[in-house]
């Protein structure tokens, strides 16, 4: 499928407040979510039932419930806002990854979680980033690689960085609650 660029379109919106837990970002929406304009809406993506099992969600969210995010403390965004497929179907200049750094400063978010190495890739500016939280921060935000929840990366699936990173957002929520 030749990718698809909505130049003079609004692909999905940013879910980005200050202060955040955690921003979900990925390279673009897939054409399913597009055509939702929700995040993550492919019916084979794993993304909302993996937010639920991990327990960032008290429930399993419909994507198209995406904006409840915001009440929980996460995010999301794509580095790519311009055009809309798989990976290899996106144009590299599309990729903006300056545009990332730069919500990340505005909003500052505790931490940023990458739903793919490629994503992580372009914005660490790191040729094969590690899963899980990375050294360095990101714009002063914890930097987490998580392996990919779509359908089509399946033979790279993992647990254990998703399991991280909603450590961290636990033990944010935790502090918050006993300082209330």
């Amino acid at each position: 499928m030749p990718r698809a660029s909505i130049r003079n379109n609004p692909l999905i919106p940013d879910l980005l407040a200050p202060g955040l837990d955690l921003v979900f970002c990925g390279t673009a929406p897939s054409p399913a979510s597009f055509k939702a304009r929700a995040y993550y809406a492919n019916p084979g993506n794993a993304f909302w039932p993996i937010l639920h099992a991990v327990g960032l969600t008290p429930e399993r969210l419909a994507p198209q419930r995406y904006p409840e995010l915001l009440t929980l403390g996460l995010g999301l965004t794509d580095l790519n806002k311009t055009e809309v497929g798989s990976d290899h179907e996106l144009s590299p200049e599309a990729m903006d990854a300056q545009s990332l750094h730069a919500k990340l400063r505005r909003f500052r978010p505790a931490a940023v979680a990458f739903t793919s190495k490629h994503a992580a890739s372009l914005a660490l500016g790191v040729k094969a980033p590690a899963y899980g939280r990375q050294v360095e921060l990101l714009e002063g935000a914890v930097a987490f690689v998580l392996a990919s929840p779509s359908g089509r990366a399946r033979s790279f699936w993992t647990l254990a960085p998703w399991q991280e990173a909603a450590a961290f957002v636990s033990a944010r929520r935790q502090g918050r609650e006993r300082a209330a």
